[in-house]
């Protein structure tokens, strides 16, 4: 694919094969996050991904060679008449490539296989030669036709997690290179051109191969330091690091990614019977109905209920999901203002005791909110504790009474190009008294006052907010095209193009 110009880059990767095999590494691990045997994601790359990938990287190779390129190529030959001829082509400029058949395969638990078949590239260089005592230099034009590359990569996952790629073979020759030199005593050398261009052809074919390799080596180099997490905010990262080397087989990779949201600076965190643990996900053999496409998508992408679990864990563990609601962040619209005068209707004594005073309201989860992923819909179960506080003339911050207020909701996802969001429906809620300094509080009169007020102002504030999305993690470039969304049992389902 990038192969016919890498011979002749030694000391300039810009114009190696290096985009190319790039593009396919970041293809295969597209979608990096897991801890436990279990991924949080998985994603799988399919055969059209990696053509994706081949027609990307010939696309980059193409605007990388309107360039010289250092070469440092030197050699000698030996003619038994005219003595030794030493030669040295420090750079080159390439006018034309034309790859007529080229193909990126999966190898079976290997990695990447490139073929390039009948190739031909032209084009020019400078040159300095030595012929005895005699000195010379000029420039050169070579075509070099009916080239032929195999090179295998390497696909698997360092000791860090980290994806790591190696040469694992490469063979390159071609049968056809014309010579013809200008400049300089030219003539002389293109009657030695026949002689020469013999072991020029097997040296390049030689420098194609080590350069390959040295792309490879580059890119291994360049993904020891690769990110295998992010912070989010103050209070959560997310570890994206792959699980285990890539399941690869003839006709896709699998990658196994970690997706666990874990604390800022408390990544070691004791085991816990409420922390989730990832459950086994297996990618369908065939798309789902409601994906059903006229060709396989190059990408599938499984995100399961671990993912969103786990970052419930990790905010409630730290304290996060702790609000303090006072009566002016309320909408003047809203039926239940925080006021004595309007929350005196649940309880009456609290009027009487503190007439017309404002009030605070506390609210915290005091359990880890749970979400399931079922083939209807998304499903949450919210546990939050409501205390209420008197505020009085001198700010003083007086109990009145402690609320348990328990939701049912349920969630659609919807993905648009690189963002996933979503809608919410209010399917359930409870309201339960747990203390009081006030007196009972009616709090089924209460809870059919929540309920309204919920659908009336918070579901449509929350799908407000939530129909902006979240980036999902993609390589810097890349798109998604025409991502389409199922929900399974215990995961969602993403099925996409690229661009």
């Amino acid at each position: 694919m990038s192969s016919a110009p890498a011979s002749r880059s030694r000391h300039h990767p810009q114009g190696t094969s290096g985009p190319a095999w790039l593009c396919l590494l970041l293809l295969l691990t597209a979608c990096v996050p897991a801890a436990g045997t279990n991924p949080g994601i998985k994603a799988r790359l399919t055969r059209r991904a990696l053509e994706f990938g081949r027609r990307f990287g010939l696309e980059q190779l193409q605007s990388l060679l309107q360039k010289e390129h250092e070469l440092n190529l030197t050699g000698s030959y030996r003619s038994p008449f005219l003595g030794t001829l030493t030669y040295t082509v420090p750079r080159i400029h390439i006018h034309e490539l034309q790859i007529n058949d080229s193909t990126v395969d999966f190898v079976e638990d290997v990695g990447v296989r490139l073929m390039v078949q009948r190739a031909r590239i032209r084009l020019s260089a400078d040159w300095g030669a030595q012929l005895g005592a005699i000195q010379d230099r000029g420039s050169v034009e070579l075509r070099m036709c009916d080239l032929a590359v195999a090179a295998v990569m390497g696909v698997s996952v360092d000791g860090s997690n980290r994806p790591t790629v190696w040469s694992v073979g490469c063979d390159a020759h071609s049968t056809d290179l014309h010579l013809e030199f200008h400049r300089g005593h030219s003539w002389l050398y293109n009657l030695l051109a026949p002689l020469l261009q013999t072991a020029l052809r097997q040296e390049l074919n030689k420098e194609l191969c080590r350069e390959l390799r040295r792309s490879i080596s580059r890119l291994e180099d360049a993904l020891k330091h690769m990110k295998v997490s992010t912070q989010l905010d103050s209070f959560a990262a997310i570890d994206y690091s792959l699980l285990g080397r890539p399941a690869i087989t003839a006709e896709h990779g699998d990658i196994a990614l970690k997706g666990e949201f874990f604390r800022v600076g408390k990544y070691q965190q004791r085991p816990s019977s409420t922390k989730p643990v990832p459950l086994p996900v297996a990618l369908p053999a065939a798309l789902p109905m409601a994906l059903a496409t006229v060709h396989e998508p190059m990408l599938l992408l499984a995100i399961t209920e671990f993912v969103a679990n786990s970052a419930a864990f990790t905010y409630f563990t730290a304290g996060a999901l702790e609000r303090n609601i006072s009566s002016d962040m309320l909408p003047r619209r809203f039926p239940l203002q925080l006021k004595t005068k309007s929350m005196g209707l649940f309880s009456p004594q609290l009027q009487e005791r503190y007439p017309d005073h404002p009030m605070e309201l506390r609210l915290s989860a005091r359990r880890q909110p749970r979400l399931s992923c079922r083939p209807d819909a998304l499903h949450g179960a919210l546990f939050s504790s409501a205390e209420a506080f008197v505020v009085l003339p001198n700010a003083t911050r007086v109990p009145a009474f402690l609320l348990n207020i328990d939701a049912n909701v349920t969630g659609k996802p919807i993905i648009t190009r690189n963002r996933l969001g979503g809608t919410v429906s209010l399917k359930g809620l409870s309201v339960e008294q747990v203390t009081s300094h006030v007196g009972p509080v009616e709090v089924k009169r209460l809870e059919n006052l929540l309920k309204f007020a919920l659908w009336l102002f918070g579901v449509p504030w929350a799908n407000k907010r939530l129909q902006a999305g979240i980036p999902l993690p993609t390589p810097h470039g890349l798109s998604l095209l025409n991502p389409r969304i199922s929900l399974q049992e215990g995961f969602m389902l993403i099925a996409t193009d690229l661009q």
